[in-house]
């Protein structure tokens, strides 16, 4: 599937920080890929209408159960807010025992410097992956 390329919801406020999450997410078995796609494309929804929402991405390969997102908020509160709204958090809470395993990382970035780029956000996300495993 092609990415789903990035949106910017709101726009941002110049010469201010934004707050990048990327996320990789693999689900256990073939059979789950077709749930958490749809419910991945209400999230899609969902974030296109966030307060706060700076942009955001998301690629599915369904064949190798991975899906990644990336997007840039405001603020970290106007990230949590959004997670904790509906349907987001019906989502995840449904779909947690679904998942074989999940990546997120955080970083900072002028505004300016939006939209962020697959490759920049799938290098932080390996490099988070290996902080996790060396940590564990």
């Amino acid at each position: 599937m092609p990415t789903l390329p990035w949106t910017t919801p709101n726009p941002a406020r110049p010469q201010t920080r934004a707050l990048v999450m990327a996320s990789r997410l693999e689900v256990r078995s073939l059979a789950d890929v077709p749930r958490f796609f749809w419910k991945s494309l209400a999230a899609w929804r969902q974030v296109r209408t966030a307060p706060g929402a700076l942009g955001a991405s998301l690629i599915a390969q369904p064949l190798k159960r991975t899906f990644w997102t990336l997007s840039a908020w405001e603020t970290r509160e106007a990230l949590y807010t959004y997670a904790k709204a509906e349907p987001h958090y019906s989502i995840m809470t449904s779909l947690r025992p679904t998942m074989a395993d999940s990546t997120f990382t955080f970083w900072e970035v002028p505004v300016e410097e939006l939209p962020i780029t697959w490759p920049d956000a799938k290098r932080r996300l390996a490099e988070q992956q290996q902080a996790d495993a060396a940590a564990s």
